[in-house]
């Protein structure tokens, strides 16, 4: 019987466009492929050995195993989207049909001008950008007229750049916190996004402290239904944003993959029942919206070895799985991310190795399937694969 689940979502390693991917601009992506592309001697044999590489279509069978100690297989997403909420709330169990709107002209004026008066001041940009990009081309601006920053991309998203020196964190926060206020109806938007960096030796580098205002799910998700249970949900990193605190017991921030690596095993040291679910954001954050493959490649050597931390933490009653929630080729035009399947790996003292899913067609049956080995109910959508792993 499993007494706990760990998963841990690799913020955007995908690992090939889905059929409909040209629908969305990304065809011919593949976020894993394009990394083993750059980076042939990709090493990361505890990956490998879970079972990473075997996944239908994986770096075009480049990672392969002979005998993987773990169950693996892809996942589909059907939510009508590639942003990181879609891809959270469908692992969880709720689909996304209508999208979430966009602003790839910027937000209107009406909406900007209605948020200039809200936080007295006027802003700089409105306009989709790379993060990275805008803080060079406005920084200047803005350092010297005290005017945060404002820009989108491809995502539902409104961010909000400041040097930290020039608008203080908290009052960053409090500019978002009104902005998510404001970002309804008409001016609907999925998530309002704290992006601080500070200045030294005359380069402008973003901070860990992010934070993401997002709108609330709207019915209950796996979260939910386990922490209705009496179980605990234990999010690191971003989840609690993602899901606006809903169905979380305890949340912890991090400042990068290898602070979430060490809270998670922090996490599965502890003695409960329940849930720990954990987004590294850096492969996305920094590598995959930078397209920067050979970065890309790095962190997930990294993470390689920082799951050796992992697997020796697990108890005889956990379950580990690993997946993604969308792609993000750093090798694909523009700098957003990309539709592609999702890799999923599960390990445990009671999976059964070698075992290959081939291809879910949707997210939600890894939602349907932790909720189902916990005992928590049944998700609104997915199918249940308990008993082809255990």
């Amino acid at each position: 019987m499993i007494n706990r689940v760990i998963l841990i979502v690799m913020d955007s390693l995908g690992i090939g466009a889905l059929p409909d991917a040209e629908q969305f601009g990304d065809l011919g992506s593949d976020t894993l492929g394009h990394i083993v592309d750059h980076h042939p001697n990709l090493i990361i044999p505890n990956l490998k050995k879970l079972g990473f590489g075997n996944i239908d279509g994986a770096a075009g069978g480049r990672l392969v195993v002979s005998d993987p100690i773990g169950a693996f297989g892809r996942a589909a997403e059907i939510s009508r989207g590639k942003d990181t909420i879609t891809g959270h709330w469908e692992i969880a169990g709720l689909q996304t049909e209508i999208p979430f709107q966009t602003f790839p002209d910027g937000f209107p004026a009406a909406f900007i001008k209605q948020f200039e008066e809200a936080i007295g001041s006027e802003v700089l940009g409105n306009y989709a950008a790379s993060g990275t990009v805008i803080i060079d081309e406005l920084g200047p601006e803005h350092e010297k007229s005290g005017k945060p920053i404002v820009y989108t991309s491809a995502d539902s998203v409104f961010q909000i750049a400041a040097n930290t020196d020039v608008i203080p964190l908290n009052r960053l926060y409090e500019i978002c916190e009104i902005a998510r206020k404001m970002l309804q109806g008409e001016y609907a938007c999925g998530r309002v996004i704290a992006r601080p960096y500070v200045l030294q030796n005359g380069k402008r580098t973003r901070t860990s402290d992010r934070r993401d205002y997002a709108v609330s799910p709207p019915a209950p998700t796996l979260l939910n239904l386990i922490k209705d249970t009496g179980k605990t949900v234990w999010a690191v990193g971003k989840i609690g944003d993602i899901f606006n605190q809903s169905g979380i017991t305890t949340s912890v921030h991090t400042e990068s993959n290898a602070d979430g690596v060490l809270k998670s095993v922090q996490a599965i040291e502890m003695d409960f029942s329940g849930f720990i679910f954990t987004n590294l954001v850096d492969f996305d954050s920094k590598y995959g919206h930078r397209r920067d493959p050979e970065g890309y490649a790095l962190a997930i050597e990294e993470f390689d070895r920082g799951l050796s931390g992992i697997l020796e933490a697990l108890k005889a009653d956990d379950l580990l799985i690993l997946c993604a929630d969308h792609g993000n080729d750093p090798v694909h035009t523009g700098w957003d991310h990309t539709r592609e399947y999702i890799p999923m790996v599960f390990y445990g003292a009671q999976v059964k190795p070698g075992i290959n899913l081939g291809t879910r067609q949707t997210f939600a049956d890894l939602g349907a399937t932790i909720s189902d080995i916990l005992s928590a109910g049944k998700t609104s959508i997915g199918d249940s694969f308990k008993n082809m792993i255990l």
